[in-house]
Formats: structure tokens, sequence, C-alpha cells
């Protein structure tokens, strides 16, 4: 069973209070992550961020670090010691520590498990709101299966770099017809000028975003339709609004793309309300 422990001013859950040298995330990114939102005491939609995890662990035969059903007693704690009220939880899983051989370690090796909770300011998420963010578009370079939450996120790093080098904020994958795929960590919306939102399908090329799910259900309450379909970074230029969404942004609008203003450069109005109504549909688990 992993220990909660205190390491450098923060209560985090690990087998130890460093990163072993052959701890296989460390040598190779073999291991999958997730991010949860923690706000006001709650942690947002817990139940499919697991679901997820478990999605991903699959995919790459990582063995569960502790069983289901204690996970997320454990999320609560790491929040609760922490006394984190806003901000988020990280967890990471990887498949272990092993002798640095490319194949899997023998049966039996033990999957590693890390848990942090930081706290945030919503009042600084609530300004950025006021004046939106710049994305700044980039050529797709990841590996095939984006759709796993996997640690290993170089290029994302690369992206998200020559972004702050650019005065922008994210960075959204192109592929080589022109489309957006997604952001270095959130899914990419528009708002067409008939008012209907569109984002990419979630299937192999982009990350199926817990947020981005959620606001479908957002969408639903408030009556909005929902194309999911790909659309080039032209018509993102053109399009009424721009968004994005991730755990840590919910939903986030996009006011310049590449330079280009969107619409009049400020806030759309159906990026606000989706915003404005998540947390009456998004599932709040008690920390």
């Amino acid at each position: 069973m992993p220990r909660i422990a205190y390491v450098n001013g923060r209560y985090v859950v690990h087998a130890q209070a460093s990163v072993h040298i052959e701890d296989r995330g460390y040598q190779f990114a073999d291991g999958v992550y997730e991010v949860c939102e923690v706000a006001h005491g709650h942690i947002v939609d817990m139940p499919r961020h697991l679901a997820r995890l478990k999605r991903s662990l699959k995919e790459l035969s990582i063995a569960w670090p502790v069983s289901e059903g204690v996970l997320p007693m454990l999320l609560r704690e790491v929040v609760n010691r922490n006394g984190v009220v806003n901000g988020l939880v990280y967890l990471q899983v990887t498949r272990g520590v092993a002798s640095r051989e490319f194949v899997f370690p023998p049966a039996g090796t033990k999957s590693s498990l890390v848990i942090t909770a930081r706290k945030a300011d919503p009042a600084a998420s609530a300004k950025r709101v006021e004046s939106g963010i710049k994305v700044i578009t980039v050529p797709e370079n990841r590996w095939d299966r984006v759709d796993i939450k996997s640690t290993g996120l170089l290029p994302n790093v690369l992206a998200k770099q020559k972004a702050r080098e650019a005065g922008a904020q994210e960075a959204w994958f192109v592929d080589t017809d022109g489309n957006v795929k997604e952001g270095g960590s959130s899914n990419a919306w528009i708002v067409t000028r008939d008012g209907v939102l569109v984002t990419r399908p979630a299937e192999h090329g982009i990350l199926r975003g817990i947020t981005r799910t959620t606001l479908f259900d957002v969408a639903a309450k408030l009556g909005l339709k929902i194309e999911e379909r790909g659309f080039s970074v032209a018509e993102a230029k053109a399009a009424r609004e721009a968004f994005i969404s991730s755990a840590t942004t919910i939903a986030m609008p996009v006011v310049e793309i590449d330079g280009t203003p969107i619409a009049n450069g400020h806030p759309g109005s159906m990026t606000l309300s989706l915003r404005q109504a998540f947390f009456d549909v998004a599932e709040k688990s008690p920390a």
C-alpha cells in the first residue's frame, strides 16, 4: 500500500520520497496520468477521470497500483491533507521499477503510483477569462495514440514553449490536411456563425477530454447544438467564437489564433455561458 509522505512542503502519495532511477516512468515515460480539478472542496468529474485512467492502463497493459476502490480514497486524503479547496489533484501510474530493458519487466513487478495536490486561485482564472487567451498553431508531430493519456509529452512541452515565446497561452496541433486536432493540454472548439459548437471527434486523433465530455452535457442542458467534425485553421479564424477545454481551464475563450483576432477579439457569449453552467452539470465528489 503506498504511503502518504510530506515532501517539499506538500503531502504526496508515493512509496518513497524520491523517484527511483530505474522507474520506467522516469526512463521511458512508460506511464499514464490524470488531472482532476478541485473546486469548492469537491473533486470534479472524478468517476470519469478514473474510468479514463482504467482505459489508459488497459491500453498499455499496466497493472493497477492499488485496488480501484482505494484510489478515490487516496485522492481525497491527499486533497484534504494539503488543504486544497480550489486547485487540482494529479495522479500518475508507471509500469514500476525494474532493470532498464525496453521489454516489459518480469511478471509481478509492481506499478508505481504518485498523487499530488496543489492549490489554485479561482480569481486568477476568472481574470484570464475576462480577456481570453491567444493560440498559435503547430504541425502535428506526436505519436498516433494520443487517445491514451500517456506521460510522454515532449512534443506538447515544445509546442507550449513555442506558444509562450510567441506571447500566446496554448498551441493547437494541426494535421497534414490543415485541420485542427487539439491543444498541447486541451481540446479545441469553435462556434460557427450559426451558433453551432464544433469539436473534432474523439477517436485516435485526440484525447477524449473529460471536461470536453461534460461540456456535451452542459450544451444539451442549454439547448446548444454540437457537431463532432474536423475544422480547418481558416474556419477557426473565421468563426464566431473559439475556446479550449480542460480540467484546469473548463471553457476558456480564445480571442486570437496566429495573430488573427476571432470575431471582435473578445470572449464570446456562448463560451461564457458554457463556463457558467459547467458546475451545475459536472459531477462533484466531496473531498
